[in-house]
């Protein structure tokens, strides 16, 4: 089978197409012909070499979202799913690839109207918006600002925030066009990658941010007293190690920081939320944001254009033949 491996971590030139025997479901897995593969910030993160200290090495094959139709089950797995679709959650990795082998506590059914491709764009980006919420305890009527808007978490995120009764629903972006585009799903006030612009809100009581990077600790002065920032990813690099510092020089203000991964909620309670969340879809209460559908075999480009800050929602992968 085809695969996308990591051979130099770095630029998105590191990435390359190989072959590789095709795999076998070991107890517990199932294996997936994939129809659909997301491409997350995630990956780009892991591609630069910047998670090496969680043990990803050269070699590594990306993608831990994936659509499909399951081919065979492992020991202890109902064979009774052999020819559904679903939605799977491969882990940290093993995606990027035409089968891929996935535990099969993490399978959603994917309803009859849900595509591969906007199943891959729901799932996961959804599922970290939800619980980044709740992680947040955001309560209807707050102010909520999502920094790095246009991608799949920001987009959900949106969305989630705006169904839920915040009294705005602010958001950082780097263009009016795609400010526009936010608003159209829900963001009420628009302001510029530092915060910035006419349309800012004074204070927010959450902030969900999927960027980090060395501007995060600027945002705890545009917290409400008692407001709460939950950072759920890291697309732009790690903060300044003495952010605490400005956390603290708010002490006053009784403000609170987190980070959020979607690894410390149980699978079952992921795969109610996913299922919801593709209900939700199917009733036009939310919009899957796909970006654009590349083959497998592009998935440098993929990335580069994640790189580029061109994606609006999420990219998505097909294998040859897929779908």
């Amino acid at each position: 089978m085809k695969a996308i491996a990591i051979q130099a971590f770095g630029s998105p030139e590191g990435l390359a197409v190989i072959d590789l025997p095709d795999p076998s479901p070991g107890s517990g897995q199932v294996l997936i012909a994939t129809e659909a593969i997301g491409v997350g910030g995630v990956d780009t993160v892991i591609r630069r070499g910047a998670l090496a200290s969680y043990g990803f090495r050269e070699g590594h094959i990306l993608g831990g979202e994936i659509a499909g139709t399951v081919l065979t089950v492992g020991q202890c797995v109902d064979a009774s799913l052999i020819g559904r679709r679903v939605w799977a959650f491969a882990g940290r990795g093993g995606g990027y690839a035409e089968q891929a082998v996935v535990p099969a506590e993490t399978l959603v059914p994917l309803p009859a109207d849900i595509s591969a491709a906007d199943a891959v764009t729901l799932g996961s980006s959804g599922a970290v918006a939800h619980f980044g919420l709740g992680h947040a305890h955001f309560a209807p009527g707050e102010a909520v600002l999502v920094r790095g808007a246009a991608g799949g978490i920001g987009v959900m995120t949106v969305q989630l925030a705006a169904r839920r009764g915040a009294s705005a629903v602010a958001v950082t972006t780097s263009s009016a066009e795609r400010g526009e585009r936010l608003r159209a799903l829900g963001a009420t006030h628009v302001v510029d990658r530092a915060g910035e612009g006419p349309d800012v809100v004074a204070g927010y009581d959450v902030i969900i941010d999927v960027v980090a990077g060395p501007h995060m600790p600027s945002y705890f002065a545009r917290l409400n007293p008692n407001g709460r920032m939950v950072v759920v990813g890291v697309v732009g690099g790690y903060p300044p190690a003495d952010f605490g510092a400005q956390l603290l020089a708010a002490f006053q203000k009784s403000l609170s920081f987190a980070t959020f991964s979607a690894d410390t909620v149980p699978q079952a309670d992921r795969r109610v939320v996913i299922a919801e969340l593709f209900g939700a879809a199917i009733r036009g209460e939310l919009r899957s944001i796909v970006h654009e559908r590349l083959p497998l075999e592009q998935a440098a480009l993929a990335h580069r254009k994640m790189d580029a800050g061109e994606v609006f929602g999420r990219i998505v992968l097909v294998p040859s033949g897929a779908g």
